[in-house]
């Protein structure tokens, strides 16, 4: 073991050495990792360096990202790619302490960048800088990085379109997301002086297809561009790599070849894939491509069909299967390279989305009150659930071809998920509440995936409950009073029901609920089916809302037998809320059939006649611009159908009539205020400014509040009119304080506080270093200067054997060199002094120590004024 470690540390010394002595001019390069088991990964370095270049690096030192040392990783492949390049493999594993918050940053540093870069100044003289993060969390699952399959070495050509990708596969399918980044130097930070390769119009990356597009190169010479490479899952990153690469320009060349095919597509799981990939170039061109769907069990294929020439094509072949079903969209890069002197190339991505099959054969069954669905189980094992989906009447809507799912603007609403797919039958009831006759409920299925893709949906089917008992079609308000008014319910005849086993004659009963749809009351009956129509008097449709139902009963010889039930439906209910010039108008309304539009009406004052003021397609609605103390009445009619087209349309029904008065019960907005606070006047002037955008105009005075410090609570102190917009407090023992203004309107309303303003004390303490005491009424004390903000000190002053000869709390001191211990007075000499100075602040008191020395002299000849 200890001879493994020696070894492994030796090797870190000549490979610092090594990469001291000579540099290895390295060009290119990327860090991938690969998962292993547990905590341990596979690190794979790969760079493009300089054949010729004398140097050579056997191994690498690479820091893991944790917080083990420098390390060391060796090359396992060496492969001389021409133009004098060679292609570096080095491979190692490493072991992790444990999951991690934040990535582990693997990352290599080696001297020195190929000399001549023409957008990094010095590049001879830059570190070659390479890193990638590993994100390691239990919740996100095991992660690969991105396999890189197109080599970062290339050349382009002056004023000709160049097109580079990374040919970037992700082993576990996740989402890709490209972006221009900066070479990096020494420690990961940026090349100093870097800068973008010039461009005759722009240099680009497509953050999705990773397609880097220079358009045009206007230079010769050789270029570094860093491409970051972002993984993320579900939406969260979850690693990333940084590509450094290099681009040879070079003048005098033939153009570049160009690629023409498919620009993306769709195919449903289990069809076969088919296009062809033409290109053209000025020499022989070869054809490549690199993509997913190359990696998968079920792998595609791309031949190209003629030799290399300057007009060749290939063939993609792909026979997808349910284990393609993703997501996300496959991305296939398709590269040109041409056999001229500088091997330009194109490229072209196309993309890929492979879809579920849509569920086949859904069929309906109607039940009482409900409706059964059945359907093929789907042909994919992988799937994991059904979504079951619902709407009244039919959408007329048809997938596109590649989309997937319901889009939420075609009307259909989620009613079930089923996540079994070996059950291919659900059973539509409305949870329990049973469906509603009248209405054509159409339906369509949806297959799901694990990683969230969905199937197209299937066709859809429509189906209605058979019309066997009453459907209620009116609930209208005649007329509106607390005691006569009366109420207008009409519905449709059963015409469905099993006339053998109910031969007649038949009865309704008509049930009244008030404020509820429950526990309703028989209040009367009909003689005929044919009498569908009932006026409900003498009722208060003023202040109640009123629910009916309406059952139907066969009566043959004297028995009687429920028939059916129809669904209980409401009168349309209508409250109005006042405020400050403005009516609200709210109405519920509780019925089987869908209300589509609601027709506002105002009472003209004069002729008593509603006029019809607007329409809406809301459940509420504001009439504004209205005076205050006045009067308005309303009434709304509702407009709305069943989707059946058997039943008749449209349906017609009134609220009740109700009347209100706007009043002023909005608050103003409160002021901007401002606060200028002065220390040597001991004043504070506060000030604001109306703040009337949005608001209302009525502002007829102002409040102003204030406490004296953070944890204290604001207390009114004035009370200003509309003109008067400053306050000033004087003579204030303290200035600190935070204050508050409120706008009052003309009714009294009152704002909230305005944002607080805040000003603090500047404390002054100072003493003096000599006093004289003598008894001439000059300088015979000794205490501060004119002090501010003070509450309290606590003073001891000392001889110099460190005898307390005085103490106080008293901020003015007042000591007049006797000894308080013996009344005595003490000799002339300097004197000691500890002073805590209890400072007044916003905050609460703050206590400032004051150390210093007094001087005293008695009976001196001291020329005093």
């Amino acid at each position: 073991m200890v001879q493994l470690i020696m070894k492994k540390l030796l090797t870190i010394f000549l490979l610092l050495f090594t990469a001291t002595v000579f540099a290895t001019h390295n060009r290119a390069g990327e860090i991938t990792f690969t998962h292993i088991s547990g905590l341990t990964y596979e690190i794979k370095v790969t760079t493009y360096t300089k054949d010729s270049s004398p140097a050579d690096r056997p191994s690498l030192g690479i820091y893991w990202g944790d917080s083990s040392p420098l390390d060391s990783i060796d090359r396992v492949s060496k492969i001389l790619l021409g133009n004098d390049i060679n292609q570096n493999i080095y491979i190692g594993q490493h072991t992790y302490p444990g999951p991690s918050p934040t990535p582990y940053l693997i990352r290599i540093e080696d001297p020195n960048r190929n000399a001549g870069i023409e957008n990094i100044p010095q590049s001879v003289n830059i570190v070659f800088y390479l890193e990638t993060e590993l994100y390691i969390n239990p919740f996100q699952g095991i992660n690969n990085s991105p396999i890189l399959l197109n080599p970062p070495i290339d050349n382009a050509c002056v004023n000709q379109i160049y097109i580079h990708n990374p040919g970037a596969v992700d082993p576990d399918g996740d989402s890709l997301y490209y972006t221009l980044d900066v070479s990096r130097a020494q420690g990961g930070v940026n090349v100093p002086g870097y800068f973008l390769p010039p461009s005759s119009n722009f240099l680009t990356i497509n953050n999705f297809t990773g397609d880097l597009i220079w358009n045009t190169p206007m230079t010769q010479g050789e270029f570094n561009i860093a491409i970051r490479i972002t993984e993320y899952r579900n939406g969260k990153k979850i690693g990333s790599i940084l590509r450094d690469m290099q681009i040879t320009v070079v003048a005098g060349c033939n153009p570049p070849p160009i690629i023409t095919t498919v620009n993306d597509t769709c195919i449903i799981a289990g069809d076969l894939l088919n296009f062809t990939v033409n290109a053209t170039g000025s020499h022989p061109v070869t054809l490549s491509a690199t993509g997913i769907p190359f990696n998968v069990t079920n792998f595609a294929s791309f031949i190209q069909t003629t030799l290399p020439a300057t007009i060749t094509s290939g063939v993609f072949n792909w026979q997808t299967d349910c284990s393609n079903i993703r997501n996300s969209n496959y991305f296939l890069s398709f590269k040109a390279t041409d056999a001229g002197a500088f091997n330009l190339a194109d490229f072209h991505t196309t993309i890929i989305r492979v879809i579920g099959p849509k569920v086949e054969n859904l069929t309906t069954n109607v039940q009482p009150n409900s409706i059964n669905l059945t359907w093929d189980k789907t042909i994919c094992s992988n799937a994991s659930a059904y979504k079951v989906y619902r709407k009244k009447g039919p959408s007329g809507w048809s997938p596109g071809v590649c989309e997937t799912g319901i889009p939420a603007n075609v009307g259909f609403q989620l009613i079930a998920t089923i996540n079994n797919i070996n059950d291919t039958t659900f059973n539509d009831n409305n949870n329990g509440l049973g469906l509603i006759a009248g209405e054509d409920f159409c339906y369509r299925i949806v297959t799901c995936f694990p990683d969230g893709a969905e199937s197209i949906a299937s066709d859809e089917i429509c189906d209605q409950l058979k019309k066997d008992v009453p459907i209620i079609t009116n609930v209208s308000v005649n007329s509106t009073s607390t005691t006569i008014g009366d109420m207008d319910v009409e519905w449709s005849k059963p015409t469905e029901f099993d006339t053998v086993l109910f031969p007649g004659p038949y009865r309704y009963l008509i049930y009244r609920g008030r404020q509820t749809n429950t526990n309703l009351t028989l209040i009367d009956s009909t003689l005929s089916i044919n009498d569908t129509t009932y006026t409900d008097i003498n009722i208060n449709t003023k202040d109640f809302q009123y629910f009916y139902r309406v059952d139907i009963y066969n009566l043959t010889n004297g028995t009687r037998d429920l028939i059916g039930k129809s669904t209980v439906a409401s009168s349309v209910f209508l409250n109005l809320i006042p405020s400050d010039n403005q009516l609200t108008l709210v109405w519920n309304e509780n019925v089987p059939w869908t209300n589509t539009q609601h027709v506002i009406y105002r009472q003209n004052p004069i002729t008593l006649i509603y006029d019809s003021l607007d329409i809406t397609t809301a459940n509420q609605y504001i009439d504004s611009g209205l005076a205050n103390g006045s009067t308005y009445c309303y009434k709304v009619k509702s407009i709305g159908n069943y989707s059946s087209p058997e039943i008749k349309t449209p349906l017609l029904n009134y609220s009740q009539e109700i009347c209100g008065t706007p009043v002023d019960n909005v608050i103003p907005c409160p002021p901007i205020a401002f606060l200028d606070g002065d220390c040597d006047l001991r004043q504070n002037v506060l000030s604001w400014q109306n703040n009337s955008s949005g608001c209302a105009d009525d502002v007829m005075g102002y409040k102003i509040y204030k406490k004296d410090s953070l944890d204290g609570a604001f207390v009114l102190i004035a009370t200003n009119d509309a003109f008067s917009t400053s306050f000033t407090e004087t003579n204030l023992f303290s200035i600190a304080g935070c204050y508050v203004v409120t706008s009052i309107d003309s009714v009294g309303n009152e704002s909230v506080f305005s944002d607080s303003v805040c000003v603090d004390n500047c404390p002054e303490y100072v003493l003096p270093n000599v006093f004289t005491p003598g008894g001439d009424g000059f300088n015979d004390l000794f205490g501060p200067f004119p002090y501010r903000f003070v509450k309290s000190i606590d003073i001891q002053i000392f001889n110099r054997w460190g005898q307390v000869l005085f103490k106080t709390t008293d901020p003015d001191i007042n000591w007049g060199g006797t000894n308080e211990n013996n009344n005595a007075e003490v000799p002339d000499g300097t004197y000691f002094y500890v002073c805590t100075v209890n400072e007044i602040f916003l905050e609460g008191i703050k206590p400032r120590t004051l150390k210093g020395f007094v001087t005293l002299l008695r009976n001196k000849e001291i020329k005093k004024p």
